[in-house]
């Protein structure tokens, strides 16, 4: 196959016509990803609450209509915006768990994932008839299925027989200096975390129990750190502070704000790279009418953490076969507490329905092995470290002689784009790109989300760019050179925060902006637009309860709904009406982000 060349042929969507309508939240995202991908897209807005409809007509055999509304699941009272979304599902109370209330992200995180499954639901369809099967006519998704889907580890867990290995209580980075510089730490190994508090003379008790704390805050989204390491922290000077991590092994990043990444180059949200030399014709059709669109595709899975198992996890929800590759010894991370029937619940949230087989990839017969199933397989997708898969001879330039129409894809942190990037992780890339200060509004301390924003929303930019490849592919008859990042997927977060810095305008949403109101027994949230009425009428509100209170304000015409602060109530919220279900294990299961007609 040799190395990558760009070819006639570069945009899946190319010679593609999408016409789209609805409020600006559910199809800007969308849109933009569209036009990427070479579609024709032109748009006529329909109202600011509606859902939004997508049709997509080509050259291949008829075309798709996509529909993407608030409300899928959830009653539409409940669903009419990002803020009761967000309060319904849960994530408010997510994200709200290291300030011991709950909080809305001043993001569009919901409408953006529904947009990007939204795009990722087109694409399927489509590739669905280019295979002959005649494909879906519809696809439909919600915000809410959206907001369900990024929470399912944490519903799952909440949701499972045995407690959390670490306490979920308040607190967790960011860090701040004594100039006032805030910062985030990362640290994989207790070891350069030890090493790095050391440096800053932190005692030794603080540092040795605030390691499971800090390590675990990825899965529980709080880390209530000791106060000790904060005052140490507090005590130096951000170059002290930089010279630690750099004697310790570990990490650290300044918080940036979004007028600084105006001026930093943005491309597309992944690169799509088709392979020289002819094309191979596909095997005959063998897709039956009716059938998921991926169904009969093979998916070899090398991920670890979120973002690669996610992306999989998603094509496997669209009819592909998910193998995983695991480790002598299987993933570690199976055993991760809380557990349901002997598994780990946040594992099965993203791995379950998958064949794994084990493989050591280090040796050299591990490697012939991992060649031999690429060589029958669709798609290679992994998120190792940057040149990990060609120190082992598993890169593109390996695996494509073997198998020419494998779409070789890597789900990566920065796409080699930022020269001084940290570590790429979830919370480092929040750190750098600003989404740390695009998530809270004005009066807040700028703070990334210890919600896992980056690592799940890079897990649908990776699905999506999958698809993608394998459409390109059916087009081109060549394998296809995929490339996602977190970076990506934080751009495609930010986007109308970096508009609002490019225009001249405060980057972040207004003070108080989607803070729920007090009841007697719990919370609200109104709907953004019913926000300033809403909140004349606290005072009021705080004796009633919150199913009262919420009746009030919609007796005035007023759009609210109550926020979910215990997710082990969601599968007896009358709200969801019986969405979630258990598997084989015991665990519970979100609903599927799309349906098919």
């Amino acid at each position: 196959m040799g190395s990558p060349t760009v070819i006639g042929t570069t945009g899946p969507l190319e010679e593609v016509d999408v016409r789209v309508a609805g409020p600006a939240a559910l199809t800007a995202p969308a849109l933009a990803h569209l036009r990427a991908l070479g579609a024709r897209a032109a748009e006529a807005p329909d109202g600011p609450t509606g859902p939004a409809r997508f049709a997509a007509a080509g050259p291949g055999p008829g075309g798709i209509t996509a529909h993407t509304a608030w409300a899928d699941v959830l009653p539409d009272a409940d669903a009419s915006d990002e803020a009761t979304v967000q309060a319904a599902t849960g994530m408010m109370h997510v994200h709200g768990r290291r300030d011991a209330a709950p909080r809305g992200l001043a993001v569009d995180y919901a409408a953006t994932c529904a947009a990007v499954l939204t795009v990722q639901g087109l694409l399927a369809g489509l590739l669905g008839r280019a295979r002959g099967g005649g494909g879906p006519g519809e696809v439909a998704t919600g915000a809410d299925r959206a907001a369900l889907l990024t929470l399912s580890q944490y519903i799952a867990a909440a949701n499972a027989p045995e407690a959390e290995a670490v306490p979920t209580a308040p607190g967790g980075p960011p860090f701040t200096a004594s100039c006032g510089t805030r910062f985030e730490l990362e640290a994989l190994d207790p070891g350069p975390w030890a090493r790095f508090w050391r440096e800053l003379d932190a005692p030794e008790d603080a540092i040795r129990t605030g390691w499971p704390a800090f390590q675990f805050r990825y899965a529980t989204a709080c880390a209530p750190l000791p106060e000790a390491l904060h005052r140490a922290a507090g005590a130096v000077s951000w170059a002290r502070v930089r010279h630690a991590a750099a004697a310790s092994g570990a990490e650290v990043c300044a918080l940036h704000a979004l007028a600084g990444r105006v001026t930093e180059a943005a491309a597309a949200p992944w690169t799509l790279t088709p392979y020289a030399g002819a094309g191979v014709p596909p095997a005959a059709a063998s897709l039956p009418a009716g059938a998921l669109p991926l169904r009969g595709l093979t998916v070899l899975e090398a991920g670890r953490r979120i973002q690669a198992p996610l992306a999989a996890h998603l094509l496997g929800l669209l009819g592909a076969d998910v193998v995983r590759i695991e480790p002598p010894g299987g993933d570690p991370l199976r055993g991760m507490p809380p557990c349901a029937s002997g598994v780990s619940a946040r594992w099965l949230a993203l791995n379950r329905g998958k064949r794994s087989v084990q493989i050591d990839i280090k040796s050299p017969a591990g490697q012939g092995e991992l060649r031999e199933l690429a060589a029958g397989a669709d798609v290679f997708l992994h998120n190792w470290a940057p040149g990990k898969a060609e120190q082992f001879g598993l890169g593109a330039d390996a695996l494509g002689p073997v198998n020419p129409r494998l779409v070789y894809a890597y789900t990566s942190g920065w796409a080699g784009r930022l020269p001084d990037a940290p570590m790429g992780t979830d919370f480092m890339v929040q750190a750098r790109t600003g989404v740390g200060e695009a998530a809270r509004p004005a009066d807040e301390p700028p703070a990334p989300s210890l919600m896992t924003l980056i690592d799940v929303l890079g897990g649908l930019v990776g699905a999506e760019a999958v698809l993608a490849g394998l459409l390109l592919r059916e087009r081109t008859g060549r394998g296809v050179q995929v490339e996602s990042s977190l970076l990506g997927a934080a751009e495609t977060l930010t986007a109308p925060a970096l508009r609002r810095a490019a225009a001249g305008r405060d980057p972040r949403r207004r003070a108080g902006f989607r803070r729920p109101l007090r009841t007697a027994d719990g919370w609200l949230a109104p709907a953004d637009g019913s926000a300033d009425a809403a909140r004349a009428l606290a005072a009021r509100l705080c004796d009633l309860t919150s199913d009262r209170a919420v009746a009030a304000l919609r007796a005035r015409g007023l759009a609210a709904t109550v926020v979910s602060t215990d997710l082990r109530a969601l599968p007896a919220d009358p709200r969801l009406a019986g969405a979630l279900t258990h598997d084989a294990h015991a665990s519970l299961v979100v609903p599927s982000p799309w349906r098919f007609a």
